[in-house]
């Protein structure tokens, strides 16, 4: 696993791409898994703060309670481009809890709505563990992957 700064690093063009898709809607898809193992699926806002992407939600919310037993996640860009000129964007990987409240403090100081007060946001940082861009090049579907420690890779199929 590892932070949003390496996978720019690693694969600048492709990051950028992808941060382009999670910022270009206010809300993405998250998946997270219920406690009986089965999916949940639900809308949330990504953050990108000091060089790292977060998600920030209600204490006590459903995804957040399924974060804290298991981190895994993966994040879909809100797909509403229907000329399909945009590419879909997915990462994974785990979602750390912070708990210092001063840490809690500064990212909500950043949000441009209201900042919650103490205990009214449960917030964690992104670990990633992979991401993937699909698009469509004239006839071709793209598909660009990019796992940690390695460059992107991009197969193309008709």
């Amino acid at each position: 696993m590892t932070s949003w700064t390496t996978f720019a690093t690693e694969a600048p063009r492709m990051a950028q791409r992808a941060r382009d898709r999670f910022t270009h809607h206010k809300h993405v898809l998250l998946a997270t898994l219920r406690a009986n193992g089965s999916p949940r699926i639900s809308g949330i806002e990504l953050w990108f703060w000091e060089d790292d992407a977060w998600l920030g939600m209600m204490p006590n919310s459903a995804k957040g309670t399924d974060l804290d037993r298991d981190p895994r996640f993966e994040l879909h860009s809100a797909p509403t481009d229907l000329d399909l000129q945009e590419p879909d964007a997915r990462i994974r990987g785990r979602a750390i809890r912070i708990e210092e409240e001063a840490t809690i403090a500064e990212f909500a100081a950043t949000l441009p709505h209201p900042a919650p007060t103490s205990g009214e946001m449960a917030l964690y940082r992104i670990e990633l563990a992979g991401a993937v861009l699909v698009s469509v090049e004239g006839d071709q579907l793209v598909i660009e992957t990019w796992r940690p420690g390695s460059p992107s890779h991009r197969q193309s199929r008709r």
